[in-house]
Protein backbone atom coordinates (compact mmCIF):
# COMPACT_ATOMS: atom_id res chain seq x y z
CA UNK A 1 0.00 0.00 0.00
CA UNK A 2 1.51 3.09 -0.62
CA UNK A 3 2.21 5.85 1.62
CA UNK A 4 -1.36 8.40 2.48
CA UNK A 5 -0.66 11.50 1.26
CA UNK A 6 -1.18 14.16 3.82
CA UNK A 7 -1.61 17.62 3.59
CA UNK A 8 1.81 19.49 3.22
CA UNK A 9 3.42 20.83 6.15
CA UNK A 10 6.84 23.13 5.80
CA UNK A 11 9.51 21.36 7.57
CA UNK A 12 7.41 17.74 8.64
CA UNK A 13 7.75 14.74 6.49
CA UNK A 14 5.42 14.06 3.28
CA UNK A 15 3.99 11.59 1.14
CA UNK A 16 7.64 11.31 0.13
CA UNK A 17 7.97 9.10 3.05
CA UNK A 18 8.21 5.78 1.98
CA UNK A 19 5.89 4.85 5.18
CA UNK A 20 2.34 5.81 5.67
CA UNK A 21 2.05 9.12 7.40
CA UNK A 22 -1.47 8.48 9.84
CA UNK A 23 -0.39 5.13 11.49
CA UNK A 24 3.10 3.66 13.71
CA UNK A 25 5.11 1.30 12.16
CA UNK A 26 7.55 -0.82 13.64
CA UNK A 27 11.67 -0.33 13.40
CA UNK A 28 11.46 -3.48 11.37
CA UNK A 29 8.94 -2.29 8.59
CA UNK A 30 11.13 1.19 8.50
CA UNK A 31 13.65 -1.17 7.47
CA UNK A 32 11.80 -3.42 4.78
CA UNK A 33 10.94 0.00 3.06
CA UNK A 34 14.37 1.54 2.81
CA UNK A 35 14.71 3.36 5.84
CA UNK A 36 17.71 2.54 7.69
CA UNK A 37 18.75 2.32 11.28
CA UNK A 38 20.66 5.65 10.76
CA UNK A 39 18.62 7.38 9.47
CA UNK A 40 15.99 6.61 11.66
CA UNK A 41 17.63 7.87 14.47
CA UNK A 42 18.33 10.95 12.19
CA UNK A 43 14.67 11.75 12.19
CA UNK A 44 13.72 11.10 15.61
CA UNK A 45 16.78 13.25 16.79
CA UNK A 46 15.16 15.86 14.33
CA UNK A 47 11.77 15.44 16.03
CA UNK A 48 10.51 14.35 12.73
CA UNK A 49 9.69 10.54 14.11
CA UNK A 50 8.51 9.79 17.38
CA UNK A 51 8.51 6.96 19.21
CA UNK A 52 5.53 5.92 21.09
CA UNK A 53 6.55 2.45 22.19
CA UNK A 54 9.78 0.44 22.06
CA UNK A 55 10.60 -0.43 18.57
CA UNK A 56 7.23 1.40 17.25
CA UNK A 57 7.28 4.81 15.28
CA UNK A 58 4.55 7.27 14.32
CA UNK A 59 5.65 10.68 11.86
CA UNK A 60 5.64 13.61 14.31
CA UNK A 61 2.19 15.34 13.14
CA UNK A 62 -0.08 12.16 13.62
CA UNK A 63 -2.16 13.41 16.49
CA UNK A 64 -2.34 11.39 19.78
CA UNK A 65 -4.91 9.54 20.83
CA UNK A 66 -6.43 6.31 22.16
CA UNK A 67 -7.06 5.16 18.28
CA UNK A 68 -3.13 5.58 17.83
CA UNK A 69 -2.14 4.22 20.73
CA UNK A 70 -4.26 1.16 19.85
CA UNK A 71 -2.67 0.90 16.76
CA UNK A 72 0.83 1.28 17.92
CA UNK A 73 -0.47 -1.65 20.41
CA UNK A 74 -1.42 -4.07 17.90
CA UNK A 75 2.00 -3.92 16.39
CA UNK A 76 3.91 -5.12 19.28
CA UNK A 77 0.69 -7.20 21.39
CA UNK A 78 -0.38 -10.60 20.83
CA UNK A 79 -4.03 -10.81 20.64
CA UNK A 80 -4.10 -13.25 23.80
CA UNK A 81 -2.29 -10.61 25.71
CA UNK A 82 -3.65 -8.05 27.95
CA UNK A 83 -2.19 -3.98 28.30
CA UNK A 84 -2.09 -3.74 32.15
CA UNK A 85 -0.69 -1.10 34.52
CA UNK A 86 1.60 1.74 33.18
CA UNK A 87 1.11 0.87 29.65
CA UNK A 88 -3.03 1.06 30.52
CA UNK A 89 -2.55 4.06 32.00
CA UNK A 90 -0.89 5.42 29.51
CA UNK A 91 -2.66 4.09 26.87
CA UNK A 92 -6.40 5.69 28.56
CA UNK A 93 -4.55 8.77 29.54
CA UNK A 94 -1.49 9.68 28.01
CA UNK A 95 0.37 10.29 30.99
CA UNK A 96 3.48 8.58 31.04
CA UNK A 97 4.89 7.11 34.01
CA UNK A 98 7.54 9.26 36.63
CA UNK A 99 10.89 7.94 34.55
CA UNK A 100 10.28 6.53 31.92
CA UNK A 101 12.82 5.86 29.63
CA UNK A 102 12.86 8.57 26.92
CA UNK A 103 9.55 9.39 27.14
CA UNK A 104 8.32 6.05 26.01
CA UNK A 105 5.77 3.98 28.30
CA UNK A 106 7.07 0.47 29.62
CA UNK A 107 5.62 -2.40 27.96
CA UNK A 108 3.23 -4.38 30.32
CA UNK A 109 0.99 -7.26 28.94
CA UNK A 110 -0.09 -9.97 30.96
CA UNK A 111 -1.64 -13.56 29.93
CA UNK A 112 -5.63 -13.83 31.03
CA UNK A 113 -4.72 -17.58 32.21
CA UNK A 114 -2.34 -18.66 35.04
CA UNK A 115 1.32 -20.86 34.22
CA UNK A 116 1.16 -18.72 30.86
CA UNK A 117 4.04 -16.35 30.00
CA UNK A 118 4.42 -13.88 27.06
CA UNK A 119 7.94 -14.78 25.64
CA UNK A 120 8.64 -10.67 24.04
CA UNK A 121 11.97 -8.92 24.82
CA UNK A 122 9.82 -5.07 24.69
CA UNK A 123 7.67 -5.99 27.36
CA UNK A 124 7.30 -7.40 31.15
CA UNK A 125 4.88 -10.38 30.99
CA UNK A 126 3.09 -12.53 33.66
CA UNK A 127 0.06 -13.96 34.25
CA UNK A 128 -3.08 -12.41 35.79
CA UNK A 129 -7.10 -13.49 36.33
CA UNK A 130 -9.34 -10.91 34.66
CA UNK A 131 -13.01 -11.14 34.40
CA UNK A 132 -14.36 -10.40 31.55
CA UNK A 133 -15.59 -6.90 32.25
CA UNK A 134 -12.32 -5.96 33.27
CA UNK A 135 -11.06 -5.88 29.53
CA UNK A 136 -12.10 -3.52 27.12
CA UNK A 137 -11.01 -4.47 23.33
CA UNK A 138 -9.84 -1.39 20.54
CA UNK A 139 -8.72 -2.08 17.64
CA UNK A 140 -7.87 -5.65 18.04
CA UNK A 141 -5.57 -4.99 21.53
CA UNK A 142 -6.84 -6.33 25.02
CA UNK A 143 -6.86 -3.69 27.89
CA UNK A 144 -7.30 -3.34 31.28
CA UNK A 145 -10.12 -1.15 32.03
CA UNK A 146 -9.62 1.96 33.83
CA UNK A 147 -11.51 0.73 36.65
CA UNK A 148 -9.28 -2.38 36.74
CA UNK A 149 -6.26 -0.62 35.89
CA UNK A 150 -6.78 1.96 38.65
CA UNK A 151 -7.41 -0.84 41.38
CA UNK A 152 -4.06 -2.98 39.98
CA UNK A 153 -1.77 0.55 40.36
CA UNK A 154 -3.51 1.56 43.32
CA UNK A 155 -2.29 -1.30 45.10
CA UNK A 156 0.90 -2.16 42.96
CA UNK A 157 2.86 0.81 42.41
CA UNK A 158 4.26 3.15 45.21
CA UNK A 159 1.51 5.37 47.12
CA UNK A 160 3.15 8.69 45.68
CA UNK A 161 2.28 7.53 42.05
CA UNK A 162 -0.57 5.34 42.60
CA UNK A 163 -2.28 8.40 43.40
CA UNK A 164 -1.53 9.97 40.65
CA UNK A 165 -2.88 7.09 38.76
CA UNK A 166 -5.90 6.93 40.27
CA UNK A 167 -6.51 10.82 40.62
CA UNK A 168 -5.88 10.75 36.75
CA UNK A 169 -7.72 7.60 35.57
CA UNK A 170 -10.63 8.43 37.67
CA UNK A 171 -10.67 12.00 35.72
CA UNK A 172 -10.92 9.53 32.82
CA UNK A 173 -14.65 10.03 33.12
CA UNK A 174 -15.84 6.06 32.66
CA UNK A 175 -15.89 5.20 36.35
CA UNK A 176 -17.50 6.78 39.42
CA UNK A 177 -15.69 6.95 42.44
CA UNK A 178 -18.24 5.16 44.25
CA UNK A 179 -17.37 2.20 41.97
CA UNK A 180 -13.87 2.63 42.57
CA UNK A 181 -14.60 1.94 46.51
CA UNK A 182 -16.98 -0.75 46.00
CA UNK A 183 -14.15 -2.59 43.61
CA UNK A 184 -11.31 -2.31 46.95
CA UNK A 185 -12.74 -5.28 48.08
CA UNK A 186 -12.60 -7.72 45.50
CA UNK A 187 -8.82 -7.84 46.13
CA UNK A 188 -9.31 -8.61 49.82
CA UNK A 189 -6.19 -10.36 50.76
CA UNK A 190 -3.82 -9.55 48.28
CA UNK A 191 -1.09 -7.56 47.86
CA UNK A 192 -1.36 -4.06 48.30
CA UNK A 193 -5.26 -3.78 49.48
CA UNK A 194 -4.27 -2.19 52.39
CA UNK A 195 -2.98 0.95 50.18
CA UNK A 196 -5.98 0.67 48.16
CA UNK A 197 -8.19 0.99 51.03
CA UNK A 198 -6.12 4.35 51.87
CA UNK A 199 -5.95 6.03 48.50
CA UNK A 200 -9.29 4.89 46.99
CA UNK A 201 -11.47 7.54 49.69
CA UNK A 202 -9.13 10.40 48.79
CA UNK A 203 -8.75 9.84 44.74
CA UNK A 204 -10.04 13.35 42.99
CA UNK A 205 -10.68 13.60 39.45
CA UNK A 206 -9.90 17.53 39.86
CA UNK A 207 -6.24 16.92 40.08
CA UNK A 208 -4.38 17.87 36.50
CA UNK A 209 -0.60 16.16 37.28
CA UNK A 210 0.36 13.77 38.61
CA UNK A 211 2.62 16.00 40.91
CA UNK A 212 -0.17 17.85 41.84
CA UNK A 213 -2.25 14.73 42.89
CA UNK A 214 1.50 13.71 45.35
CA UNK A 215 1.00 17.38 46.71
CA UNK A 216 -2.02 16.31 47.74
CA UNK A 217 -1.19 13.52 49.73
CA UNK A 218 1.54 15.57 51.40
CA UNK A 219 -1.12 17.68 52.21
CA UNK A 220 -3.94 15.34 53.66
CA UNK A 221 -0.68 13.62 55.35
CA UNK A 222 -0.68 16.08 57.52
CA UNK A 223 -3.89 16.34 60.04
CA UNK A 224 -3.74 19.24 61.60
CA UNK A 225 -3.80 21.13 58.61
CA UNK A 226 -7.09 21.88 57.05
CA UNK A 227 -7.94 19.72 54.18
CA UNK A 228 -7.12 21.22 50.82
CA UNK A 229 -10.12 21.71 47.81
CA UNK A 230 -8.31 20.75 44.72
CA UNK A 231 -9.13 23.45 41.63
CA UNK A 232 -9.92 26.95 43.24
CA UNK A 233 -11.94 29.12 41.16
CA UNK A 234 -10.93 32.48 41.89
CA UNK A 235 -13.46 34.89 40.57
CA UNK A 236 -13.78 38.82 39.97
CA UNK A 237 -17.18 39.65 38.95
CA UNK A 238 -18.49 36.36 38.36
CA UNK A 239 -15.77 35.65 36.17
CA UNK A 240 -13.07 33.37 36.55
CA UNK A 241 -9.74 34.65 36.98
CA UNK A 242 -7.47 31.94 38.25
CA UNK A 243 -7.39 28.51 39.41
CA UNK A 244 -5.35 27.26 42.26
CA UNK A 245 -3.77 24.14 42.15
CA UNK A 246 -4.88 23.25 46.04
CA UNK A 247 -6.10 25.57 48.86
CA UNK A 248 -8.20 26.49 51.82
CA UNK A 249 -10.70 29.16 50.60
CA UNK A 250 -11.60 30.26 54.48
CA UNK A 251 -7.85 31.17 55.10
CA UNK A 252 -6.83 32.48 51.03
CA UNK A 253 -3.71 29.50 51.27
CA UNK A 254 -2.53 28.05 48.45
CA UNK A 255 -0.20 25.80 47.51
CA UNK A 256 0.96 25.01 43.40
CA UNK A 257 3.03 21.92 41.69
CA UNK A 258 5.75 23.80 39.58
CA UNK A 259 6.54 20.96 37.12
CA UNK A 260 8.04 21.32 33.98
CA UNK A 261 5.97 24.04 32.69
CA UNK A 262 6.80 26.50 35.17
CA UNK A 263 10.65 26.66 34.91
CA UNK A 264 9.50 27.63 31.22
CA UNK A 265 7.81 30.35 32.00
CA UNK A 266 8.69 31.18 36.13
CA UNK A 267 8.29 34.77 35.41
CA UNK A 268 4.77 34.43 34.21
CA UNK A 269 3.96 32.34 37.35
CA UNK A 270 5.16 34.70 39.73
CA UNK A 271 3.66 37.83 38.29
CA UNK A 272 0.53 35.70 38.46
CA UNK A 273 0.86 34.70 42.01
CA UNK A 274 2.02 38.23 43.30
CA UNK A 275 -1.08 39.46 41.48
CA UNK A 276 -2.96 36.86 43.53
CA UNK A 277 -1.19 38.61 46.62
CA UNK A 278 -2.13 41.87 46.25
CA UNK A 279 -5.77 41.46 44.31
CA UNK A 280 -7.41 38.70 46.31
CA UNK A 281 -5.71 38.52 48.96
CA UNK A 282 -4.57 34.96 48.58
CA UNK A 283 -1.14 33.98 49.62
CA UNK A 284 0.02 30.92 47.05
CA UNK A 285 3.49 29.19 47.07
CA UNK A 286 4.88 26.94 44.48
CA UNK A 287 7.08 24.02 45.28
CA UNK A 288 9.31 22.00 42.98
CA UNK A 289 9.95 18.37 42.48
CA UNK A 290 12.79 18.14 45.01
CA UNK A 291 10.66 19.45 47.60
CA UNK A 292 7.67 16.63 47.48
CA UNK A 293 9.56 13.86 46.17
CA UNK A 294 12.95 12.11 47.81
CA UNK A 295 14.69 12.53 51.01
CA UNK A 296 15.38 15.99 50.76
CA UNK A 297 12.02 17.08 50.67
CA UNK A 298 10.76 19.98 52.72
CA UNK A 299 7.15 20.27 51.66
CA UNK A 300 5.66 19.46 54.89
CA UNK A 301 7.39 22.29 56.55
CA UNK A 302 6.62 24.48 53.65
CA UNK A 303 2.57 23.78 54.10
CA UNK A 304 2.64 23.86 57.74
CA UNK A 305 4.20 26.78 57.80
CA UNK A 306 1.86 28.67 54.80
CA UNK A 307 -1.26 27.69 56.89
CA UNK A 308 -0.39 29.22 60.63
CA UNK A 309 0.80 32.19 58.40
CA UNK A 310 -2.83 32.25 56.66
CA UNK A 311 -4.08 31.48 60.19
CA UNK A 312 -2.24 34.30 61.94
CA UNK A 313 -3.40 36.41 59.10
CA UNK A 314 -7.26 35.24 59.12
CA UNK A 315 -8.61 38.53 61.58
CA UNK A 316 -7.55 41.01 59.00
CA UNK A 317 -10.07 43.02 57.28
CA UNK A 318 -10.87 41.38 53.83
CA UNK A 319 -11.52 44.32 51.09
CA UNK A 320 -10.61 41.82 48.15
CA UNK A 321 -13.35 41.08 45.39
CA UNK A 322 -15.56 38.07 45.46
Amino acid sequence: MPPTSASHVPGLLDSGFPLRLDVPFTFAQAVARGVTPHRLRRLEGAGLVRRLLKGVYVVAQAPDGILLRARALSLVVPHTGVVVDETAWWFWTSLLPSGSHEGVPPLQVFHRHRHARLRNELCVSGSRTFRPSDIARVEGVNVSTPLRTGLDLGRLLHRDRAIGALDSLLRHGSFTRQELLTGVERFRGMRGVRQLRDLAPVADPRAESPGESTLRLRWLDLPSLPVPEPQVSIRAGGVEVYRIDLGVTGLRYGCEYDGVAFHLDAAADARRREDLRVRFGWDVEGVGRRQVFGPSRDVEQVLSAGIRRARARAGAPTTYPE
